[in-house]
This record gives C-alpha cells, structure tokens and sequence, in this order.
C-alpha cells in the first residue's frame, strides 16, 4: 500500500496510506471551459465522454510524490489539477499533476489513467482552512523541454473546477468518503500553442489570503525500447 506524507502549515506531517485513488474528468464548472478540454483532447484523437463530469478509478499505488515519471514513448502529458486526501484527522488539499498517455487514452481515458502517476505535492492544508477563499487559490503549470519548467501552460484558478466540497458528496455518495481515499480534481485548459508533450513538468497551487503556495515538479523520462 502508497503511503505519503503531507507537511502542513503548522510544521506538523500527516501520513496517509492510499487505499483508494479517484482522477476526475471534465469537472469544470463552466461549460465552455470543459467543452475547450474537450476540444483539446479531440485534437488527439480522443473522443469525448458520454457525460459529464466523469470519475476514473485508478490503481491506489499510482498516487505517489515524485521527481521523475517513466514513460514508454513521446506523447505523454501532465496536467494541472488539485488533489483532496481524505486523513485521519479530516480532509487536507494539495496540487497534483496528472500525467496521462495520450495515445492509450485514445483508446479509452480510464486506461489512460492507469498508465502513469499522479504527482502529488509534499505540503498540503487543511480544507476547513481554505475552504471560504477556495476560489482566490491559483492553479498554474508549467513545462519545459529541458530539465526546468519554465514556460507557462495553464493559468487558472480553483474556481474554474467543480469545489472539493462536491466531490466529497460524490464520495459519500459511492461509501468512499473515509481514510485513504484521494481525489484528483480534473484540469483546466492548456494555453494554445504550447507543447504539453515536454520534458519536464511543475504544477502550483497559491493561497493568496494566506501567501502560502505548494508545488509538485518532476522529470519525464522514456524508457529503453522493449526487445520482442
């Protein structure tokens, strides 16, 4: 079993053994933002969902806090989301970058979902701490074609995705709103132009109240080719 660590405001670590691991899909608020992923990933090659928004279970022993992916080919991306982790002591909130395998997921998202990590960030905060300025929180990412992520991809805001007061709904709703139980949020857009299949990525969430910002970066890095 995944266990991670959560350094939180206070100095204090909340460990938290991942026993089940939800990605969500299309969860924006707005529609035009959801119907611009959308587009995005039809660009790809990737049909749209039959509904939205859409939740993809994923194998717990994905959720892990890393500096480096492993990948078996080129056309593979992350993406900027923000990540609910249901502890012991209530619910706490950190990034995380989703990277997912875009040629699998022409074949089907859940797949996808399952051929990579999600990245999440070391610090996290409690959500009954954040939870009346949510919105203000900036979601940012970035990529880069050498070992840094230098150039800016998405650029956001928690306002832009469903709250994570809902999808602890849906959790209760589906008997998983309990210890060990991570959520991934879903993404917003990505900037036009720029090429999300990169070398490295680095996601940030900043709470402008309280100036506080946690991140997650890493590497991506290809496998050798399969012999047979």
């Amino acid at each position: 079993m995944t266990t991670l660590n959560f350094e939180l405001p206070d100095g204090t670590v909340e460990e938290v053994q991942v026993k089940h691991l939800l990605n969500a899909g299309y969860a924006g608020r707005e529609q035009d933002e959801v119907q611009a992923h959308i587009a995005e990933l039809a660009e790809l090659g990737i049909p749209g969902p039959t509904t939205t928004p859409a939740l993809y279970p994923v194998s717990p022993y994905l959720a892990q806090q890393t500096s480096e992916v492993r990948v078996q080919h080129a056309r593979t991306s992350g993406e900027a989301e923000w990540a609910l982790i249901i502890a012991e002591s209530g619910v706490l909130l950190t990034v995380a970058c989703d990277h997912t395998d875009r040629e699998l997921e022409v074949h089907g998202v859940a797949w996808s979902k399952n051929a990579s990590p999600d990245v999440l960030g070391r610090k996290a905060w409690r959500l009954d701490e954040v939870r009346e300025h949510l919105d203000q929180i900036t979601l940012k990412g970035w990529v880069g074609q050498g070992e840094v992520a230098d150039t800016l991809i998405q650029d956001s805001s928690l306002a832009a995705l469903l709250s994570p007061d809902y999808w602890l709904e849906v959790l209760t709703e589906r008997g998983l709103n309990q210890p060990g139980t991570v959520l991934i949020s879903g993404t917003v857009a990505m900037a036009a132009g720029v090429d999300q299949f990169a070398r490295s990525w680095k996601v940030e969430m900043t709470d402008p109240v309280t100036g506080l910002s946690v991140d997650a970066a890493y590497v991506v890095e290809k496998m050798a080719e399969p012999i047979g």
